[in-house]
């Protein structure tokens, strides 16, 4: 059974022509970062909400060092504790470079997340294209043929069209592959967005609220 599946699919990518390699190109370059894209998401676990407790709670006692401490360790294979941890370590910051100097290691993060985005997107757009020119390819080739036929039937009419019409076949569900995986794991680093955003704005104020009693007390003293 797996032989005949394979062998038929080699024999239809035969008859798509020319057209097919790029297509094969497109299909094995959309596979792999798809892959990849999975697996980063997966080792650099999204999870922050819990993370924000903890940090949240020790910032509250003013215990800085301590969050440190909890976020060092784990901040090399979660985005989240890397994100808490520019935050914590700029905690001597007032509230206006806080949030710019947390928001560019977010960008940093989210960038990092979102490599490789852009490749789904363009082969989900090419391959459709490339798809249909291989399909006017193998309709010039068809009416050529019937044009040099003595005589003309429908097998001849029938051959040709079937034959261009596998690219666009081909194109379309990579197509459908490449930009149903890209939404996917758009949406997962857009709740990662989300939730860090309000976490970190949390912390912000939080932070803020100890900086200015800090601040207070040594004034007063």
């Amino acid at each position: 059974m797996e032989s005949n599946t394979a062998f038929s699919l080699l024999e239809l990518f035969k008859m798509g022509g020319i057209f097919m390699w790029p297509l094969l190109v497109f299909s094995v370059t959309a596979m792999a970062i798809i892959i990849d894209r999975v697996l980063y998401l997966v080792r650099h676990k999204l999870q922050i909400n819990e993370l924000a407790s903890k940090v949240l709670d020790t910032t509250k006692k003013g215990n800085i060092k301590d969050s440190a401490a909890f976020l060092e360790p784990i901040a090399g294979r979660n985005m989240g504790a890397r994100v808490l941890l520019a935050l914590v370590h700029h905690s001597d910051l007032n509230e206006d470079r806080l949030e710019k100097a947390v928001t560019t290691e977010a960008l940093g993060c989210i960038n990092s997340l979102e490599s490789g985005f852009n490749f789904l997107t363009a082969i989900g757009s090419l391959a459709p294209l490339t798809g249909f020119l291989g399909t006017v390819s193998g309709m010039i080739g068809a009416f050529r043929s019937i044009a040099e036929a003595t005589e003309v039937n429908a097998q001849i009419v029938a051959n040709g069209i079937y034959e261009a019409l596998i690219t666009t076949v081909f194109g379309l569900i990579i197509a459908i592959i490449a930009m149903s995986a890209h939404y996917i794991l758009a949406s997962f680093v857009d709740r990662f967005a989300i939730r860090t955003e309000q976490a970190c704005s949390e912390l912000i104020t939080a932070l803020s609220k100890g900086n200015a009693h800090t601040s207070a007390g040594k004034h007063a003293d």
